[in-house]
Parts: C-alpha cells; sequence; structure tokens
C-alpha cells in the first residue's frame, strides 16, 4: 500500500466507532486499520490518496478528518506553525485593538488579510497605525486573555521528544510569540516587532515585516540547519499568508483555515484540535506527552 489514510475523530462532538472504520475502509479499498487512539483515530492503508467524494459518503457527514499520507518517513523532524488561530485560538491583534475601541475595524481588515484580499505587510501596517497611543497595559491585558489551542502542548512536547525541532514562526508579534514559545515549549520563535515608546505604541512595525515569503524561508532555513529535506518538516496554520511554507513542506496542515488556504492545502484538519497532526504522523494515544 502507497498511502496511509488517517481518521480522527473531534472526540467534543462524536467518536470514531468501528463502523465508520470498516465504512471507510471498504470505500476506499483500504487494508486492515491500526488504532492509534481508541474512539480517535486510526489509520488505513490505501493504495492511493482516497477521493474526497468517496470519503464524504462514507463519514455521513460526521465531524471526522481525514489526512493522507506516505508510510515512509511519516514523523517530521521540524515542526513550524503559526501562531494565531493556530497555537492560540484567538487573533492577537484583533484582540490588543479591543483596549483602543478599534476591534470591529482592525478585525475587517485582518479577515481580508487572511484571505489572501489584500498584501499581508500592507494590512499589518494599517492595522498597527490605527494603535498609535495605545498604553502598554493592554499588552498585559490581552495575553492575560490568550488562551492555547487545545492540543497545541501535546503537538509540542511530543514532536521535541521524539527529537524534533518545534519553531512558532508568526505574522504577529515577539511580545507574544516569545510567551507562547515559552508557554508550549518550542525551542525558536520568530515574529515582527511591535515598536512603543516606552509608554505606548508609535504606531510603526518593525522592518522588513515577517510575510508569507519570510515564513517560507525560515522553514526552509531550519530544515537545512537539521539537514533535513523539505518531506522531513510539518508546517500548520490557517491563513493566506501561511500557504507558501504549507505547499512546500512535507506535510502542510492547513488548520481550521480560511476558504483559499483550505481549497489549496494538500492536508486539512477541519474538526478536530492539534493533536490531529501527531495522529497524521503515526503517533499512537501512548506515544503522546500529556496524552
Amino acid at each position: 500500500m502507497s498511502h496511509i489514510l488517517t481518521l480522527i475523530a473531534d472526540r467534543t462532538q462524536t467518536t470514531l466507532s468501528p463502523a465508520v472504520i470498516e465504512r471507510v475502509r471498504l470505500a476506499i479499498d483500504g487494508g486492515p486499520p491500526r488504532i492509534l487512539s481508541p474512539g480517535e483515530a486510526a489509520d488505513i492503508p490505501c493504495r492511493n490518496v482516497p477521493l474526497a467524494a468517496a470519503l464524504d459518503a462514507a463519514l455521513e457527514g460526521a465531524p471526522i478528518d481525514t489526512i493522507a499520507t506516505r508510510p515512509r518517513n511519516r514523523r517530521k523532524g521540524l515542526l513550524v506553525a503559526d501562531m494565531d488561530s493556530t497555537i492560540v485560538t484567538s487573533e492577537t491583534l484583533d484582540e490588543l485593538a479591543a483596549y483602543a475601541g478599534l476591534k470591529t475595524e482592525i478585525a475587517a481588515i485582518t479577515m481580508q488579510s487572511m484571505r489572501g484580499e489584500i498584501d499581508f505587510a500592507e494590512a499589518l501596517r494599517r492595522r498597527v497605525a490605527m494603535l498609535k497611543g495605545l498604553k502598554l497595559d493592554a499588552l498585559e491585558k490581552t495575553w492575560a486573555a490568550t488562551q492555547l489551542m487545545p492540543g497545541a502542548r501535546e503537538l509540542v512536547a511530543t514532536m521535541k521528544a521524539h527529537k524534533a525541532t518545534t519553531a512558532l514562526v508568526s505574522g504577529g508579534f515577539t511580545w507574544f510569540t516569545g510567551r507562547v514559545a515559552e508557554r508550549v515549549g518550542f525551542d525558536i520563535h520568530r515574529s515582527n516587532e511591535l515598536l512603543h515608546d516606552g509608554t505606548a505604541l508609535t504606531g510603526e512595525v518593525g522592518e522588513p515585516i515577517l510575510d508569507r515569503d519570510a515564513k517560507l524561508a525560515t522553514l526552509k532555513e531550519l530544515a537545512a540547519a537539521r539537514g533535513l529535506q523539505l518531506g522531513a518538516t510539518l508546517a500548520v496554520g490557517d491563513g493566506a499568508n501561511d500557504l507558501a511554507m504549507l505547499r512546500e513542506a512535507g506535510l502542510g496542515v492547513a488548520y481550521h483555515a480560511k476558504p483559499i488556504v483550505a481549497a489549496e492545502a494538500r492536508a486539512q484538519v477541519r474538526f478536530g484540535n492539534l493533536r490531529a497532526l501527531l495522529f497524521a504522523q503515526g503517533y499512537r494515544l501512548e506515544d503522546i506527552v500529556g496524552g
């Protein structure tokens, strides 16, 4: 069998039952399944990448993610992850804007950027300029309300336990990525610098801006530093500025992504949490650190 189809259930909504696994196996003419986590995840070997229509029919609308990979080198040696709406549940710049009374206006620009409708760097400069004069205590308040995405710690801890390098690479700001990296356990974090005068934001962002090209460049740089082919890398993100790295990574996963990203990424997680990325690499429940 040249491929493995991984089924991952969103356990808050459903269970991956033996009946569902068998229905999918028959639909794709797959081999004997391997249970990764009872009721949550299973691998089914298959000859080719299954057709989406066949999977949709077999799943009958159940909130179950499907990711097809090749058996060889499934476990990746490098993880590069976006931060906002990927490792944390929110868009930190939008939440920061709430303290300036501008969340609705800035969130609208964020959404345009994430959908690929306007240039990321342009959108970032526009949004930051709108926050000129915002007191720095708004950063602390935003951080206090920031929550991790379910499965984030498990993803990073498990990959690190198996000798992978983990990097948080964001179009957001170092003020947040440094704290998220420390909380989650990332080895490396890179993002943009939000400029201030010691009291309030100046309305400027440090140059050059870390955008989609910089994310891809970071993926390539870190892979080379580890002596890894790009096929041995995993990238995850949700917005248009993540697409370049998702296309080039060995496993590029669109995570609860915007339509343009979901349409172009080779793999996506629509329902589950970040544990799905471990199951897609063949990790079993007993392998997951903190699982």
